[in-house]
Order: structure tokens, then sequence, then C-alpha cells
């Protein structure tokens, strides 16, 4: 599914909110009556837990907390510890380099999903799975599959109920800062993890609020929305198609996506988890193209067929 701190702010509108809101219940029937007994995440940093100063590709949280940006849950997750550093070591085995993190730090692109599927971050144990999809330079996408496919191997020995989740994307070019265009305040943040006051966090929130709402009514620099170009990449993902991403360059994503846009990799990494364990099928196909959001907005379930 995907993710918007913007959900959490003022802004959009109740039309929107309400849209969102059903297929979001959709999804949330779905897991409440799979009922996980473990949930393994794939998600993007903002520049909370993640900086330029050391930025794996991958890395895995055998310990994690929420930062509790734009409202969402702060504090300590749940983390299955033990299962974590297991999956490390078979992602090891199976060939991917991954990072690994006692302490990791997640923001909205880990909490959000979990509280909008659960009630609560902490309902289920989790193993939060980092993917670099903001920092540049960044890996080919072929290298997500192969994460996503070595952590689904490892999830198939265990005897467990297991939601893999994916969050990110799809088509969104939100004002994020770049180690080019940042001003002094930002580079000390991206690169050296400068903390935040409550004052600066208002103001970053006012901003993206402001932003999005130069973007919906037409106002804005931002790249726009590519609809056409999330319908596409959704039914590769709905046929199962994973490996015809392999080709695709950073520089084709992000100029028909946004740079943003990048964040795909959570989807192509879960989506490879599942199919380690054979064909699937999909349900729950939701799209919205929101300018409000500053994003193509997206959710899809999916089990194996032999379920």
């Amino acid at each position: 599914m995907s993710h918007s701190p913007l959900l959490n702010l003022p802004g959009p509108s109740a039309e929107l909110l309400d849209e969102i809101g059903s297929a979001l219940g959709r999804a949330r029937d779905f897991v409440t009556d799979y009922d996980p007994e473990l949930v393994v995440t794939f998600s993007p940093d903002h520049y909370n837990g993640f900086f330029y100063r050391l930025m794996p590709p991958f890395c895995i949280g055998t310990a994690a907390s929420g930062v509790g940006d734009y409202g969402t849950h702060q504090g300590a997750l749940d983390v299955a510890g033990d299962i974590a550093q297991q999956c490390a070591e078979a992602v090891w085995e199976s060939g991917v380099d991954i990072a690994i993190s006692t302490s990791m730090d997640v923001d909205h692109g880990t909490v959000q999903p979990l509280q909008e599927l659960f009630g609560e971050a902490t309902a289920h144990p989790v193993v939060p799975i980092f993917i670099n999809s903001v920092a540049t330079p960044l890996g080919p996408l072929s290298r997500s599959r192969a994460l996503g496919a070595a952590v689904g191997a490892f999830l198939c020995t265990l005897d467990k109920r297991v939601l893999v989740l994916g969050s990110g994307g799809l088509s969104h070019d939100p004002p994020v800062p770049t180690l080019a265009t940042a001003p002094p305040a930002a580079l000390d943040r991206i690169v050296h993890g400068a903390p935040m006051t409550d004052q600066q966090r208002m103001a970053r929130q006012s901003a993206v609020s402001q932003a999005a709402h130069d973007f919906a009514h037409g106002d804005s620099a931002l790249r726009p929305l590519n609809p056409e170009w999330d319908h596409g990449l959704l039914e590769i993902f709905d046929e199962g198609r994973l490996t015809d991403l392999d080709s695709w360059s950073n520089g084709f994503i992000a100029s028909e996506g946004g740079n943003s846009a990048h964040e795909i990799r959570t989807w192509v990494a879960a989506f490879a988890a599942l199919a380690a364990s054979g064909p699937y099928r999909t349900g729950n196909h939701f799209y919205r193209a929101a300018p409000e959001l500053i994003a193509g907005f997206a959710i899809r379930t999916a089990v194996g067929i032999a379920a």
C-alpha cells in the first residue's frame, strides 16, 4: 500500500479521505481474516532514521522504534528480534548483502500502514526491513527483487502465518531535500541526522501541507502524477511479471514517476517475497491519482494461489 504524511494533516478533501478510508477498510478486513502471527515490512525512510553519513541499500532491524513524525506512533515496536536475525543470516546466505540495526528508527513509511491496518503499530510482532528509496545513488531495481525473494524463501521455512507489507509509491515527486538542493540546516539533517526541534517539525508539516495545496491547484513546479505509468506498474504486479522490472533503469523510474517513485522498490520486494512460495493472485484493486496527497495512491492485497 501507499503511505502519505498528508493523510494525517489538514487539507485533503473529505471525499478523498472517505474513498481511501473505504479501500483501507477492505485491506483491514483482509488482514483481520488472515490473522497474521508475524508482519514483515519493506519500507523506505525519509531522513528520519537513515542518513547520508551511512546509507545502506538495505537494512533489517532486530529492534526498532517509531520516531513519531506526522502524528504516527512514537516509541518501541514489537520486533521479533530472533527471527529478524535469522532472516538476515538467510539473506546473506542467498547472496544478498543486508545491514543490521539493533536500534532502528522508523518513520511514517513503516508505522502508518501498521496503524491503518491494525489500529496500532504494536498489535503484532514485526520484522522491519528498510529499502533506501530516496538517497542517491540507488542500486538497480533487480536487487530489491532479489532481496524480496531471499526474504520470502526464509519465510517459507517458518511455521507461521506471515503478512508481508510493502509501503510506498507509486508516482510522486514531493519536495524532498537532496544533497544538491538542500539549504544548510536541511543538509545537516540529511547528512548527519541533526535532530529537529518541535518548531522545525511543525514548520516542515506546514510546508508539506502548503506544497500539497499548491500541487492540487495546479500552482506547482513539482512533477505531475503519472496514472498511466502507475496502472502499467500495477498490471505487472497483478500478473506476476516481476522480472519485467529488471530492465527499468533508475533514470526511467524518476523521469516517469518522479524522484520518490523509487519507493516502488518496497512493492517489488514484497511481491517477490510472496512469489517465493509460488504463483499468487491479487485483490482489492484500488488506485487513485491524488494530487492532494502528491501521490498516486494504491492498495493491493495478494495471496498465494495454493492458499
